[in-house]
């Protein structure tokens, strides 16, 4: 399942690193009543091959083939046998449609699964129901959207949800899974939810923190199917790889079809392997990043993790997350404490060559930056970012990242160019936030960041 307490990552610093200075004021934050430019959203594919080598993605496969996000061990191997059809009933969106359309085309194109949408009543081998969010989140609370073998509809989950029907480990092969996702949520949301959730159907079940460049992450930095994801679901549906495989024969199977798949994985130097993520420390991240508890028992788990993540000697990006985490929560009333745990997390982001983590750090920075008048250095810091944000297909934080730039531009004396880099930012946010009211929260909480220069005759007075 696609977490609900990992989704809203952007969070911004409510108030100043430093505070105002003499010849500073704050901005109140001002949107414009007009109506908002028409939804931006991407078209080009994320092709983009990974850069382990295959004796580290067969690791990789294994661990996220043979268990469940629960850490449950799963016997054998299961996936489809020959074409697979896709419906979609409920309530969609108008976005699902061109979104759904090319994650096929893609899976088809890079993956080489053979899948076709059919109309929504016909059978099929994966439905996907489109219901509210309210609806999703009474039966599973901490999930975004989900995803159970042997279901057809929303109804039929709600009377059998609790039945060994619905039990991944019982399964000999696939025949027919169900995708739950929420249609009242914003573009991107949805988005999201389709790649992760579709590929899950598809292939592994399993999420791994340790993954820097796959969806299968619970971290959801990566919010579209990279190259890495689709490599790994090609290899899945590879004819080598068979439905009921131990572990043991996937193992004995894979370095073939990874060196036909991949030749330039031949090439790439094996790292060491990573050590294990205990289900301690992915409690603690939870519980920090999580709906419940109040902001000190958040505080105090997102602690625990960087204690567990150093004490297990990590210098990887489940410790820069952790980190991240720490000054998410520590924003405001710990602001030294957050701009600490940011630096040292993008530090080890911008090491292991993880732009994406990197620019989700970049923005925290930047929000701090803004808030003290430093205009040239947001610019800096949102500028080295925008690359990577493009590339990973994330509007709500490419968005975010141009409205910090508009307001440092305004900082700096360049309105015409802040006026365009706005206008920009709005088309990105109306599909990465979803409604007009949110669009333009968004759009205030940054301009209530930013400072302005007083007039010459005021800061003489």
């Amino acid at each position: 399942m696609r977490f609900l307490l990992l989704i809203p990552v952007l969070v911004l610093a409510a108030c100043s690193a430093g505070g105002p200075n003499n010849n500073m004021t704050e901005r109140r934050a001002t949107v414009s009543p007009s109506a908002l430019p028409p939804m931006k959203r991407f078209t080009n594919a994320n092709n983009s091959p990974p850069t382990r080598s295959n004796t580290e993605i067969a690791r990789d496969f294994l661990d996220l083939a043979f268990r469940m996000e629960s850490g449950r061990v799963l016997p054998v191997m299961t996936r489809f046998e020959g074409p697979i059809t896709l419906r979609v009933i409920g309530n969609p969106p108008a976005s699902l449609g061109p979104d759904l359309k090319h994650l096929l085309n893609r899976l088809r194109r890079e993956a080489g699964i053979s899948i076709r949408r059919v109309d929504a009543t016909q059978s099929a081998n994966i439905t996907i129901d489109v219901v509210p969010r309210a609806q999703l989140q009474r039966y599973v609370p901490q999930a975004a959207c989900f995803v159970v073998p042997r279901i057809s509809s929303w109804t039929q989950y709600r009377k059998q949800r609790r039945s060994n029907i619905t039990s991944w480990a019982s399964l000999t092969k696939r025949d027919q899974i169900a995708i739950f996702l929420p249609g009242d949520v914003s573009p991107q949301e949805v988005r999201d939810c389709l790649h992760e959730e579709l590929a899950q159907a598809l292939g592994p079940l399993n999420d791994l923190y340790r993954l820097p460049d796959s969806v299968f992450n619970d971290d959801n930095f990566q919010t579209v199917l990279t190259g890495f994801d689709m490599l790994i679901l090609r290899a899945y549906y590879a004819p080598e790889m068979r439905n009921g495989m131990t572990r043991s024969q996937a193992a004995i199977a894979l370095p073939r079809v990874l060196a036909r798949l991949n030749p330039r994985g031949q090439h790439i130097a094996t790292g060491p392997m990573a050590l294990p993520t205990p289900r301690i420390w992915i409690d603690a991240i939870e519980t920090a990043l999580g709906p419940k508890g109040s902001d000190f028992s958040r505080q105090k788990a997102a602690l625990h993790a960087v204690r567990i993540a150093r004490n297990s000697g990590w210098n990887d990006t489940r410790l820069a997350f952790s980190l991240y985490a720490l000054g998410r929560l520590s924003i405001s009333d710990k602001n030294d404490s957050a701009m600490n745990a940011f630096l040292n997390s993008g530090a080890i982001y911008r090491h292991r060559n993880t732009r994406v983590q990197a620019a989700h750090v970049a923005m925290q920075l930047a929000a701090f930056s803004l808030s003290a008048g430093d205009g040239e250095q947001t610019l800096k810091l949102v500028n080295a970012s925008l690359p990577a944000v493009t590339a990973s297909k994330n509007a709500a934080l490419l968005a975010t990242l141009l409205m910090l730039k508009a307001e440092a531009l305004e900082l700096v004396g360049r309105s015409s160019e802040a006026h365009a880099v706005r206008t920009d930012s709005l088309g990105w946010a109306r599909y990465g936030f979803g409604s007009d009211k949110a669009v333009r929260l968004r759009l205030a909480e940054i301009s209530a960041l930013a400072p302005i220069r007083l007039p010459d005759s005021m800061r003489k007075l």
